[in-house]
């Protein structure tokens, strides 16, 4: 039986990941990247290239519009038949003041993938929820 996650216990989850899912509605219809992430001041920061798919995809061309997005984040144990998934949802918005910069430079997320990406991305959540499965104790 899965067991429901408070926002806590997600939180924790997801700070010591290095990857997850963005997930959105993008150009060609439903997207879902691969993206290595840290966990800043209770939001979610990546970085991408400028004028990338992702970049060209996020952006809502609306001053103060944002997109929504959802992030999940899981560890899976197949052989145990056990592990944890995070589902966080809320608005992504490209960093572009230099006040909030250098606030997410802190966060010390270098991407994985190779070229420059120095356009970061953060993820606002308005809704956080994961679930634990562990595998059933046989009754007696």
């Amino acid at each position: 039986m899965p067991e429901a996650l408070d926002e806590a216990e997600c939180l924790r989850l997801i700070s010591s990941a290095a990857v997850g899912r963005l997930a959105y509605l993008g150009r060609y219809g439903p997207t879902i990247l691969p993206v290595n992430f840290a966990l800043h001041e209770g939001t979610i920061v990546f970085r991408t290239a400028h004028d990338s798919p992702t970049d060209e995809d996020l952006r809502t061309g609306i001053a103060d519009a944002e997109y929504k997005v959802a992030f999940e984040v899981d560890e899976l144990d197949p052989a145990a038949r056990e592990g944890w998934s995070v589902l966080v949802q809320g608005s992504v918005h490209h960093v572009t003041s230099e006040e909030e910069r250098a606030s997410v430079l802190e966060s010390g997320v270098e991407p994985w993938a190779g070229g420059d990406r120095e356009l970061y991305l953060r993820i606002r959540p308005t809704r956080i929820s994961g679930r634990r499965i562990q595998k059933a104790t046989p009754r007696a």
